[in-house]
């Protein structure tokens, strides 16, 4: 794990050269994407008055012959900038990404093109939303000291249809889950379902709330830790066990935790696994196109998503090996 002095050093002498080798990429998606928009929007700015002139001259079809080169011309540079782009993504994931979590942990695995799989995302019981697109990459996964973790971006949705009058199809995707997805070993076969949700309830009508939380996941568990509870609720199969796993040191983490991130959580405990999801409506290690990528706040933001792993392991106590799964 490195602090921050660490980070600003790893920034000054690598990681700072190879941003700004990438500001030449950066800066030429950028004019290729703001040129190639602009001939289409000027063709379609044209093709009105030029097609009332030429109207009258019998030559409608003229107007569109002369801006199909315009338009041409604007899928060409669309296309090569699109090819430009990915360059430019998979050096800033594999030179800069990667980088930042080798420092963190260098036996750490780190895959930009992968995420937590489907079955994961299933097991964890979190979101009973059929899924209908699922999407995900920088998969990192390793070891904390004696505990294995999972750890990727995903956004996962699910689509309505709807039809007009005319029996005109519409089709809107609805996001389900999209943030950080983690799941680690919790050295402990459980027999129940304990999941920890975002109290909105309460936080919205107080006590009131309280008596609105229901969860067909199962009852709520009523815990002694009133600054927990205003900030989640806990609904379990196991009431007995719901309160072994949430120990005062737990709940106590997990407030400090939301405290740091500032995002709602969800968590559930099954079988032998936790697993987490952190909403982020963002996409989170991806290039910057129209603003500089070469800050140290960037580098400073993907280090503290990525440290989440570690604040999740250690605040969690699943390196205690308190439990065992005999």
């Amino acid at each position: 794990m490195i602090g921050k002095d660490d980070l600003k050093s790893l920034y000054n002498n690598e990681l700072k050269d190879k941003l700004s080798d990438l500001e030449g990429i950066r800066k030429a998606v950028k004019r290729g994407q703001v040129f190639g928009i602009l001939l289409f929007v000027f063709s379609f700015l044209l093709l009105v008055p030029l097609s009332i002139v030429f109207e009258e001259s019998g030559n409608e079809a003229l107007p569109f012959l002369i801006l199909v080169p315009f338009v041409i011309l604007g899928i060409v540079i669309l296309v090569r900038t699109h090819k430009k782009k990915k360059i430019y993504r998979d050096r800033f994931k594999n030179e800069v990404v990667r980088g930042i979590v080798n420092a963190i942990d260098a036996s750490w695995e780190y895959d930009p093109n992968q995420c937590i799989s489907v079955s994961e995302y299933q097991k964890s019981d979190l979101f009973r939303q059929s899924v209908d697109r699922y999407r995900g990459d920088d998969l990192i996964s390793g070891r904390i000291d004696k505990t294995d973790f999972r750890c990727s971006e995903l956004h996962t949705e699910y689509k309505t249809v709807t039809y007009d009058k005319n029996g005109g199809r519409r089709e809107t995707w609805h996001t389900i889950f999209r943030g950080l997805f983690f799941t680690a070993d919790f050295n402990k076969e459980i027999r129940g379902n304990t999941y920890i949700e975002p109290d909105t309830a309460e936080r919205l009508l107080g006590k009131l709330g309280q008596k609105l939380q229901i969860s067909s996941k199962g009852k709520l568990v009523k815990l002694e830790n009133p600054e927990f509870e205003k900030i989640f609720a806990v609904f379990s199969t196991d009431q007995t066990e719901a309160r072994y796993i949430l120990t005062p040191t737990i709940m106590e983490a997990l407030v400090q935790i939301y405290r740091k991130y500032k995002r709602n959580m969800y968590l559930s405990f099954i079988g032998s696994r936790v697993y987490v999801a952190m909403n982020f409506n963002q996409n989170l290690f991806e290039p910057k196109v129209f603003a500089s990528g070469a800050k140290f706040e960037d580098v400073e933001f993907m280090h503290n998503l990525f440290l989440f792993n570690q604040a999740i392991i250690h605040e969690l106590n699943l390196n205690t090996r308190i439990w065992t799964k005999d």
